[in-house]
């Protein structure tokens, strides 16, 4: 019999796929011994079960409910509609995965119209009873039957201003009781039901609302941005209320045992007293730093800073904790490894392991890897700011980073003007789960309420987001889509600049300056080199990207594209020269001047590498791409080759193609024009002659591209050493160089065995071979690769993250046999793969020796398969 619901005490925190991570946690606190209120866990399974049981939870699921109500009444001597001892629960979700503010919370449930009375009776304190039951109201109609927030909360509001109430304390009980029979009301008017008096059918309702939150919207949303699997569920935990809201001795906060934003070593927090735990999340009201605990009530501080101690210690990790205290009793409601910050996450790990809490293996584990990027994203230039006015400096800084753009006031105009290429900063008084997708498309998120702790600031730090919180002295209004400052206003598409890592607010773009890497960094990074097998090369051919590459750790150059040097206006006409010339002196001649513009390229390229291996792919793309296209460009070139628009059309009629992506380009080029190649491996090896007169050791490696068959390869490769070995006896001397081929095609792969023979090395050309092999067009595929994932049809863009079963196993396949064949060639990947996490994890796990990225992704990429290592390590596959 499959066992749906574990009591609290019959859990552990191994128990995350099971109990989800909130679960196991307070599964696991509870066998510390900590203050944590009674309840039962309701598993993933169930979730699941429910979801593919067309939304019926199951009847084994609901029996063992009533055993684990009738088991929890008996330990905590409470029931539901007791007179004297009554209950009342919270039920949260709580995935294997953290995903705070996705998922769906109902606290108070149990309360009716009776039970409020009875409530009001123990307490004797009909206003704290009252303010429960409206809370019930509220979160019930959203979550389960859907209805709009704003229809609760615009009448709340009203009802305040109304009776000249500043906040929702001043409230007195009989303004509750009025509140909760107009929120009845609601439910008839937008439910067409009323609001369930039954205890148990609340908390029915309640779970499944939960379980089917698994897959709202936002849920979707966030779970691909962060790659979490649709297919492993929610738990739901039942827990025992306690009250943060009754009273000015009680209160509920967020806190994190060291500084998520910075990694200090210090209690960072914050908490709201007589509140319940939505507000301080919600960012409805700004809280207090959780150090003024101390004076407020200093045995709780105390008592907090020791278990906060002894969680920390417990997991060998910071974590973020929910906690409510009641009457001057704390509780502690959620335990998890706090969402960080990429510079916090960096200082942690750090300080932990020089603390021997953890191992180097354990550091390098504890960072994720694409939060690696925000420490490379640009700050605001000094001199900049200085001409620069400041619309505020009150606001928090929730989420470092520096970013310009046009404000909105909504998702929806974030999301529609992103998709336009244009920036934006999304404005408003808070956000909520449902702004996820405007958070996503936004250079960066201001609000006016919530602290360091609220929605804002969580989900904008898990981005890498730049966020600013709790500025107070601006008025967002969403309604007039206007900003309203000391001063003046600010209107939808005004542009302003925000400061994540100081809170500073500014008019219009500030030019930015690329950040500066910390002694932590560098460190860490260190380490992450040490328990990495695979190297990491750039894909790069600008000094300026060279150099940030080389700073970054890369150990060479895995792609220099020879294609982008061509396109400088002086470079374009000489290229154009060589294509539509028809006489072999007159190509000849345009590429002897390109071949001098090439030689200044590579030996600038190849003096920075120094002896680190730089491998320099030939000519790839079709030879239209150097063609004009509109009648202005066209006119203008017929000038300059002093031929006429009639005559130049016509040449570029004759290059047309119908696929030139399978047509005329790579190798096929070159044994249709061998100078091509010819003057390009002249260029490499002259250049590193004239660096070798000069002291200075290089190691070039010419690709000869989109290879299909061995005789293509040995064709170009024969032509190229013996221009090679003319141009060394001529010098009298001698450089040390190989040549290779990029693996693109399938056909390559299933050959790679004879490939190998005469390969020098071989790099897999990730682009190209996943459009060979799915047939897919790399520059179309956008069109439909969306519509596929959300179908599930595909799991990942194979654009963007590997297709293991197919790509995955035909350089599985290519790389076996190439070691086979020649155990000493040397093998790579590039591409846009060759930096994405997930597939560097299987590469990790072959016969591949580096893999080749753009120079920003390397420090991440040198993470990823240094965690695959610590993860197990090569595996035989």
């Amino acid at each position: 019999m499959t066992k749906y619901i574990y009591a609290f005490d019959e859990g552990q925190k191994s128990m995350k796929d099971l109990l989800g991570g909130k679960g196991a946690n307070l599964a696991e606190m509870k066998r510390l011994g900590l203050p944590v209120p009674d309840g039962f866990t309701i598993t993933t399974e169930a979730c699941i079960e429910y979801l593919n049981n067309h939304s019926k939870l199951p009847d084994l699921l609901l029996k063992q409910l009533d055993v684990e109500l009738d088991a929890l009444s008996k330990r905590i001597q409470k029931s539901f509609s007791d007179d004297g001892a009554l209950l009342l629960v919270s039920v949260r979700s709580g995935a294997k995965i953290s995903m705070p503010g996705m998922m769906d919370t109902i606290l108070n449930l149990g309360l009716n119209d009776e039970n409020v009375k009875k409530l009001a009776n123990k307490t004797n304190d009909s206003r704290f009873a009252y303010d429960c039951y409206r809370r019930l109201l509220q979160m019930f109609g959203q979550v389960v039957y859907g209805i709009p927030m704003s229809s609760f909360d615009t009448y709340f509001d009203q009802y305040k201003t109304q009776h000249h109430y500043e906040s929702d304390a001043e409230i007195p009980a009989e303004g509750l009781k009025e509140i909760c029979e107009h929120f009845k009301a609601v439910y008839l008017d937008e439910a067409y039901k009323p609001f369930p008096q039954e205890p148990i059918d609340q908390l029915t309702e309640a779970i499944e609302a939960v379980f089917k939150s698994w897959d709202n919207d936002r849920a979707r949303v966030y779970r691909q941005l962060n790659e979490i699997p649709h297919d492993i569920g929610t738990a739901v935990n039942i827990q025992e209320m306690v009250f943060g809201n009754s009273g000015e001795k009680s209160g509920t906060g967020v806190a994190f045992t060291r500084n998520p934003i910075t990694g200090e070593a210090k209690l960072f927090g914050e908490y709201l007293l007589n509140a319940q735990g939505e507000d301080v999340v919600a960012g409805i009201r700004t809280p207090k730093d959780i150090e003024t605990l101390k004076e407020q009530m200093p045995h709780v501080h105390e008592q907090f800073v020791k278990v906060s101690t002894q969680l920390e210690t417990h997991y060998k990790d910071m974590q973020d904790i929910e906690f409510t205290i009641e009457n001057e009793n704390l509780y502690i409601l959620q335990t998890r490894s706090g969402k960080r910050t990429a510079n916090a996450a960096i200082h942690i790990a750090v300080d932990l392991v020089e603390e021997d809490v953890i191992s180097k293996e354990k550091a390098v584990m504890n960072v994720e890897v694409k939060s690696i990027d925000q420490l490379l994203h640009p700050n605001f230039d000094e001199q900049s700011l200085k001409q620069t006015s400041v619309i505020t400096k009150v606001g928090l800084p929730a989420s470092p980073g520096a970013a310009s753009g046009a404000i909105v006031f909504s998702a929806e105009m974030a999301k529609q003007q992103a998709e336009q290429g244009n920036k934006v900063i999304l404005m408003r008084p808070e956000t909520s789960p449902e702004d996820i997708e405007g958070m996503v498309a936004s250079e960066a998120i201001v609000t006016t309420h919530g602290g360091m702790t609220s929605h804002a600031a969580v989900v904008a730090r898990g981005m890498g987001k730049c966020c600013v919180t709790g500025c107070s002295d601006l008025e967002i209004n969403i309604t007039d889509k206007v900003v309203h400052y000391k001063g003046g206003s600010l209107y939808e598409g005004d542009i302003i600049s925000v400061d994540g890592a100081k809170g500073d607010i500014y008019f219009g773009e500030v030019e930015t300056i690329q950040a500066e890497r910390s002694h932590a960094f560098e460190k860490f990074m260190q380490w992450s080199e040490e328990n990495a097998r695979l190297d990491v090369r750039m894909n790069a051919e600008t000094a300026q990207d060279i150099q940030a590459g080389y700073q970054f750790g890369a150990k060479g150059i895995g792609l220099v594209r020879t294609e982008h040097m061509f396109f400088a206006p002086e470079r374009l006409i000489e290229m154009r020269r060589f294509i539509l010339f028809d006489t072999q002196d007159k190509r000849i001649a345009a590429l002897n001047t390109i071949k001098q513009y090439q030689k200044n390229d590579f030996e600038e390229i190849l003096k920075l590498s120094g002896e680190r291996p730089t491998i320099i792919r030939l000519l790839d793309p079709p030879l239209h791409e150097f063609l004009p296209n509109s009648n202005n460009e066209k006119a203008t070139v017929a000038e300059q080759l002093n031929v006429t628009i009639k005559e130049l059309d016509q040449y570029i009629e004759s290059l047309n193609e119908v696929n030139p992506m399978l047509g005329h380009r790579g190798c096929r080029l070159a044994i249709t024009y061998p100078e091509l190649y010819i003057m390009q491996a002249e260029a490499i090896i002259e250049s590193a002659l004239e660096l070798k007169a000069q002291g200075v050791s290089c190691q070039p490696e010419i690709m000869i591209p989109l290879v299909s068959t061995v005789a293509e390869f040995t064709t170009l490769k024969a032509q190229i050493i013996s221009r090679i070995e003319t141009l060394q006896q001529e010098a009298k001397e001698h450089i040390h160089y190989m040549i290779g081929t990029m693996i693109e095609t399938p056909r390559a792969c299933l050959i790679a065995s004879e490939l190998a023979k005469e390969c020098d090395f071989f790099s897999f050309g990730t682009n190209d071979l996943t459009q060979l092999t799915f047939g897919f067009s790399r520059d179309d595929a956008g069109t439909f690769i969306g519509t596929y994932s959300e179908l599930g049809i595909l799991e990942h863009d194979p654009f963007q993250t590997l297709d293991v079963e197919g790509i995955g196993e035909l350089i599985k396949i290519a790389s076996q046999q190439a070691k086979s064949a020649n155990p000493d060639i040397t093998i790579g990947v590039c591409g846009e793969l060759g930096g994405d996490h997930k597939s560097i994890q299987y590469f990790n796990q072959l016969d591949i020796d580096y893999v080749s990225c753009s120079p920003f992704r390397v420090p991440g990429a040198l993470l990823s398969t240094a965690q695959s290592e610590v993860e197990g390590g090569r595996l035989h596959v």
